[in-house]
């Protein structure tokens, strides 16, 4: 297959993070090319809790059902605690999704889908919307910022072919190791070292043995046994061995099939066990965030930014909401509908929260007692930035805030689910559900054909807007503003709050130079180019 000579975007990197940016500019209509040096999807499940703020991504891109179906049931999204697999005086917490609780805060609540069943999941969604577009065994060898783009030679690792591509824009999503982040300069900083892990994929009849007591991950309480992590709590599994890499022998241990396989069943207290084992891994606990987000025309994304212990699961969903926040600003500024100061606001915006995602993480792996992994916590994000145009009356907010309980509207937070009333089948069950893929506007009766005349205005010339109308209850829940006074919520393409209207303006064209100013535009654009 012919590589272009040029793209407007080049992602490195075709994991999680890498492939759900590819399908969400494919849901902008953005040109990109994707390339991942292994030659296929993960086949260690690694990171496998996915948020209720990552599935609320993937329901935007059709694929919350396909996902729920590739991971566990939500009855089995429980933490056991015991000496063994058999520990007759077990221990387990956690609250299955899918509650009351859940369902008024997002329509579509977290699960556990391991990792290589997720990526098989976006890399045929990928491929679907971007054909040919899509190269796995293809490395980046190196990268060189020119004057308006980024000049990147490849190699197709089955001929050993090389290309040059040029990118007007290239987003590093290749890990913790990232290449990109190493071209171009970018420090990391933070801890190294915080664990070591063997982490063992295996197949074992133990569906029978956890029947009483399925959950997703089992930690044992003996020191030094490390825990076992479902993958369909049946035949698949992964035993996670924590191990001290300066003992010698760790090499010898990974070849070893029959040790690896002892270990396994020392763990299960199941010394019967029939234990296959198909590969391990070794990885190391780090809590480590990129000094920058942001090189000239590279930008990092996922592992390559921050890399966040896994004590809490956020590490991963992490990274998809950089994939969120990052598309559609690049289809803005390709599209000629923004300028490229957006792109600073990239990392204003995410920087921050992975923060507090590291310290989140990192206090939780020091716990001693367990900590509570946080299904919702990435719901919370409020972003500060001139892509939003906060209330000069609101306090400023935590990026993340896990005592937040309901959202209120405020500018700079993800616009608050609410159920919406309608017919059994119909499209739009939330009012997330109404938003994107351009900006939309939520307003009351009492205003909307003021509001729809200044939407109008912006479409003309070339930033559609979709007007949507709330009933006066949903309204002040959604908005925070009061019914009677005709006023509108502007939200982003990855439905955060942008600005809020106490009332409709007297200037017709109020709408259009707000969204000039959150996409930093500078001249007026075409109306026929599209964002």
């Amino acid at each position: 297959m012919r590589y272009p000579g040029a793209t407007p975007v080049l992602i490195v990197g075709g994991g999680p993070v890498g492939l759900t940016l590819s399908v969400l500019l494919s849901g902008h209509g953005v040109p990109h090319l994707l390339v991942e040096a292994h030659p296929d999807t993960s086949r260690h499940p690694k990171a496998r809790g996915v948020s209720a703020r990552s599935m609320e991504v993937f329901r935007r891109c059709g694929l919350e059902e396909v996902v729920r179906r590739a991971g566990l049931p939500a009855s089995q999204v429980f933490f056991y605690r015991g000496r063994s697999l058999v520990d007759p005086d077990f221990v387990r917490t956690g609250v299955a999704a899918g509650t009351t609780e859940d369902a008024e805060r997002t329509p579509t609540p977290g699960l556990i889908c391991s990792q290589d069943a997720l990526e098989a999941v976006l890399l045929r969604r990928a491929r679907q919307l971007a054909p040919d577009r899509v190269r796995f065994a293809t490395r980046l060898l190196s990268l060189t910022l020119r004057d308006g783009h980024v000049q990147a030679l490849l190699e197709d690792r089955t001929t050993g072919e090389r290309h040059t591509v040029r990118a007007d824009w290239l987003v590093g999503c290749d890990g913790a190791s990232s290449t990109v982040r190493t071209a171009v300069g970018i420090e990391m900083a933070g801890p190294t070292g915080l664990g070591h892990f063997l982490s063992i994929r295996f197949e074992a009849p133990l569906g029978e043995v956890v029947a009483d007591r399925a959950s997703a991950s089992y930690f044992l309480t003996e020191p030094g046994r490390g825990g076992f992590l479902a993958v369909d709590n049946d035949r698949r599994w992964i035993y996670q061995y924590p191990h001290d890499p300066e003992l010698p022998g760790i090499d010898a241990l990974l070849s070893d099939h029959r040790a690896l396989a002892r270990l396994v069943r020392e763990a299960a207290g199941l010394p019967g066990l029939t234990v296959t084992v198909q590969d391990t891994m070794t990885w190391r606990m780090d809590a480590r965030l990129a000094g920058a987000y942001r090189r000239a025309r590279v930008l990092l994304a996922g592992d390559s930014a921050h890399v966040v212990p896994p004590t809490g699961g956020h590490g991963m969903n992490t990274g998809i909401g950089d994939a969120d926040n990052l598309a559609w600003k690049l289809a803005a500024v390709t599209a000629g509908t923004a300028g490229e100061a957006l792109l600073d606001t990239y990392e204003a915006e995410r920087r921050p929260v992975a923060r507090q995602v590291i310290d989140i993480s990192l206090a939780n792996s020091r716990a001693r007692a367990g900590y509570r992994i946080d299904d919702e916590l990435l719901l919370t994000a409020a972003y500060r930035s001139t892509a939003v145009l906060a209330d000069p009356t609101t306090p400023e907010r935590p990026p993340l805030d896990p005592d937040r309980e309901h959202p209120d509207g405020t500018p700079g937070t993800r616009l608050p689910h609410l159920r919406l009333p309608g017919p059994p089948g119909t499209a739009a069950t939330s009012t997330l559900d109404l938003v994107g893929p351009g900006f939309t506007l939520f307003t009351t009766a009492m205003e909307d054909a003021g509001w729809q005349h200044q939407a109008d205005t912006a479409t003309a010339a070339g930033l559609p807007v979709t007007v949507h109308t709330l009933a006066p209850p949903d309204w002040a829940r959604a908005t925070g503003l009061p019914a009677t006074t005709g006023g509108a919520a502007l939200v982003r393409p990855d439905g955060h709050i942008a600005w809020r209207a106490r009332q409709l303006p007297s200037n017709d064209g109020e709408l259009l130079t707000i969204l000039r100013r959150l996409l930093s535009a500078t001249e007026r654009p075409s109306p026929s180019v599209q964002p």
